[in-house]
């Protein structure tokens, strides 16, 4: 009974992603990116500072976040930017679709693989730094070191799928993988970086009409910025003073947060399928 259950067709299809990610190295390529990244600001953030001494955790989850906000999506997207313009390019869409397969099966089986895949990364990456930290950081107790970084992984992998999804729907949408990647670095680009840097300003200039309500809706209309908002709240980073701190005081509880990630997966997994159903092939 077990073996007929890992013979499905999405399991199958997740095999193959992740076996595909393994022979190109791309998990080793992006997982010793993370790792470096990672290790980088940890151990050697406070550098700029003429000296070398470990941060503390709360400014350290905040560096980390700051700058994972950037990566974590453009990781996602050149994962995903190909799954089905490039396999329609080289004939192998049709093929699969020739097997008594549905493509509901198949969307979420090239899911499930690159969520293995985001979550081999960036669970090995982070958790190796935690891992260290907790070896010569005398500082930390190691419920607050395993609390931050599991909330940390987790989150980031919910940010992985969100835009490996956004990958989906431009893949199904575009007629080249060119005009994909195209696509899909402009929408890294306004919501990455343009948005996130439009509600900074806002917040830092202290506009009359910037309410919690209103914050809370601009929030939770970025994907990244309910990211930023998840670690930011979860380690207490008001305390750190700066001026990213200010999205931590918004008033949605994390559990809320976590429900508007999983609302924009489910939301983009709907559309995606939709788009799959009706394309011609």
């Amino acid at each position: 009974m077990n073996n007929l259950q890992f013979t499905s067709p999405i399991f199958i299809i997740a095999y193959k992603e992740l076996r595909d990610s393994l022979r190109n190295r791309w998990i080793l390529f992006m997982g010793s990116i993370f790792m470096l990244l990672s290790l980088s600001i940890t151990f050697a953030g406070s550098a700029v500072t003429g000296e070398l001494a470990l941060p503390p955790l709360v400014n350290l989850m905040s560096s980390l976040s700051t700058t994972a906000v950037f990566i974590i999506p453009l990781a996602a997207i050149l994962l995903s930017y190909d799954s089905f313009v490039g396999e329609q390019e080289a004939g192998t869409l049709l093929l699969l679709l020739s097997y008594p397969i549905s493509r509901t099966q198949i969307l979420m089986g090239k899911l499930l693989g690159h969520g293995v895949v985001m979550f081999i990364t960036t669970s090995c990456a982070f958790g190796s730094t935690a891992a260290l930290l907790l070896v010569v950081g005398n500082q930390y107790s190691v419920a607050e070191v395993l609390s931050a970084f599991m909330q940390f992984v987790i989150s980031s992998n919910l940010l992985a799928l969100t835009f490996v999804l956004l990958g989906y729907i431009v893949s199904l949408r575009a007629t080249e993988k060119a005009k994909a990647v195209a696509g899909l670095l402009f929408i890294w680009f306004m919501l990455v970086l343009i948005y996130d840097l439009l509600l900074l300003t806002v917040l830092v200039s202290d506009v009359g009409f910037m309410d919690k309500q209103l914050l809370n809706i601009l929030i939770a209309l970025n994907p990244t910025d309910l990211y930023r908002a998840i670690n930011l709240i979860s380690i207490d980073a008001h305390r750190s003073g700066s001026a990213l701190s200010m999205i931590g005081d918004i008033d949605l509880g994390l559990s809320v947060m976590y429900l508007l990630m999983l609302g924009w997966i489910s939301g983009l997994l709907v559309i995606s399928q939709r788009i799959f159903s009706h394309k011609p092939l």
